[in-house]
């Protein structure tokens, strides 16, 4: 029982043991869970039934991967638009910097000076951050260009540590804090990516490891952080489901076991079971302030949290957007679409062309008469984006109305109305191309040129 002390827990107020005895557990073969990942069938979701509390820290943030992670899956960008879309982050983020950092590759020319003219605005948020290899002369180049942070890889589950590095785990751990120790010893502080971390054992390698880095802040007095990388997207948020599985397991061993603070831990989810959302708000829940997003999830397979659901997230919780400007999530998708060239799918939420388009006839008649009916909330307002409705056989001169008022994002005093002569030709030619048996709803370039069309024969000027 000595090693057993009692701490008060400031979120409750009660009184709990604390266990500092987690071991390393330096097995000779790999564990690699095969019951919960047996390759050839599909990955199985345990349950033991056991709960941690809800944990929500007094602050939770954003962080960005777009130019690090984001860019291992795309054509890499342009020093222009890395800048560019900074710019764009820091304005989001608004005036508390709730998009707390932005992780950069140093490897090219071209990496190195976004990096120099990102850090040249002086802005406090996005913090400018790196990913490097764990080497020596990397830490010194981190250094040298004045950031005060970097992320090191540490792989934690036995399929990296054994299968891929080759080593014990032990060898591992060895490895890792020797290179730790390399960057503490620059003075620069670590931000180690707890690699593949939901198929890892977390009792028995993730805590002991996690603990070493503890002693390390203690004697350096330089802050680590911790990121839980959810590298597979194995990572589930249901209660009383098993470990490595278990978002809210493993953020609970990391803060109550390992001793991490809450603005030290950072949740990075892949969606490769459509989770990714849904796991980094279970880790703020739970007790980790930070989780890492990429613009759009553009990322790795089948990519990563896309950061504008997670600004969606954080005012669903909180009850505010503290200061963060959701408009200008629109201004990036445009971005992307007309400078960058990358089309974003169309029922992408928020940002996709049809997210808030309203296409059956029955809602579209509700829409018309009340868009709270079927609108998510005021898209106008939140992101510049009015709602639309679809135009079909069943939209009546109103629906046509209404789509070239939104469309065209007429003033009230230039709105058309379902009387117009306008409406009604376009309502003919919509008329015609059902009656010849067509049974999909208008694409916008139709409804475009037929309005054009029209304008002419009217004298009118075109929107």
């Amino acid at each position: 029982m000595e090693n057993r002390s009692v701490r008060m827990n400031l979120h409750t107020n009660l009184l709990e043991l604390e266990e500092h005895m987690y071991p390393l557990v330096d097995v000779a073969t790999p564990n690699v869970f095969r019951n919960l990942f047996p390759y050839d069938e599909v990955p199985k979701i345990a349950f033991n039934d056991r709960i941690v509390p809800h944990h929500m820290p007094d602050e939770i943030w954003i962080t960005d991967t777009t130019f690090r992670d984001g860019q291992q899956s795309r054509a890499p960008y342009s020093t222009e638009q890395i800048v560019t879309i900074y710019d764009y982050l820091q304005k989001l983020g608004g005036p508390n910097g709730l998009i707390r950092a932005s992780e950069f590759f140093l490897y090219s020319k071209k990496d190195r000076d976004a990096v120099y003219k990102c850090m040249e605005r002086g802005y406090q948020f996005p913090e400018v951050t790196s990913w490097i290899r764990a080497n020596k002369k990397d830490f010194q180049l981190v250094k040298d260009i004045g950031m005060k942070e970097t992320g090191i890889l540490v792989s934690c589950s036995d399929y990296h540590i054994f299968y891929k590095m080759k080593m014990t785990r032990k060898e591992a751990m060895n490895h890792y804090l020797s290179i730790i120790r390399d960057c503490l010893d620059t003075g620069i502080s670590p931000r180690c990516h707890l690699e593949d971390v939901t198929r890892a054992d977390i009792y028995g390698y993730v805590i002991p490891f996690c603990m070493e880095l503890t002693k390390l802040m203690e004697e350096y007095n330089i802050p680590i952080k911790v990121r839980a990388c959810d590298t597979m997207g194995y990572g589930v948020n249901y209660p009383g489901a098993v470990i490595p599985r278990s978002v809210q397991g493993i953020i609970y061993g990391l803060m109550i076991h390992a001793g991490f603070p809450s603005e030290l831990i950072e949740w990075h989810g892949h969606n490769d079971f459509y989770k990714a959302v849904s796991n980094s708000t279970t880790a703020w829940l739970y007790g980790c302030s930070g989780v890492n997003c990429s613009l759009f999830g553009i990322g790795e397979r089948t990519g990563n949290t896309p950061l504008e659901a997670m600004v969606f997230e954080y005012a669903q919780l909180k009850g505010t957007l503290d200061g963060m400007d959701t408009t200008v999530i629109t201004q990036i998708a445009d971005y992307y679409e007309k400078e960058i060239g990358y089309k974003v799918p169309s029922r992408t939420p928020f940002v996709g062309k049809n997210f808030n388009v309203t296409r059956a006839g029955i809602h579209a008649d509700g829409l018309l008469k009340n868009e709270e009916i079927y609108n998510i909330f005021d898209t106008d307002k939140f992101l510049n984006r009015p709602v639309l409705v679809a135009v079909s056989n069943t939209s009546g001169l109103a629906g046509i109305a209404h789509w070239i008022n939104t469309y065209y994002k007429l003033k009230e005093n230039a709105q058309v109305d379902k009387n117009s002569e306008l409406v009604a030709m376009v309502k003919a030619w919509v008329d015609t191309e059902y009656e010849s048996g067509r049974v999909t709803v208008l694409t916008d370039a139709e409804l475009i040129e037929v309005i054009d069309k029209a304008c002419e024969r009217l004298n009118l000027p075109k929107f």
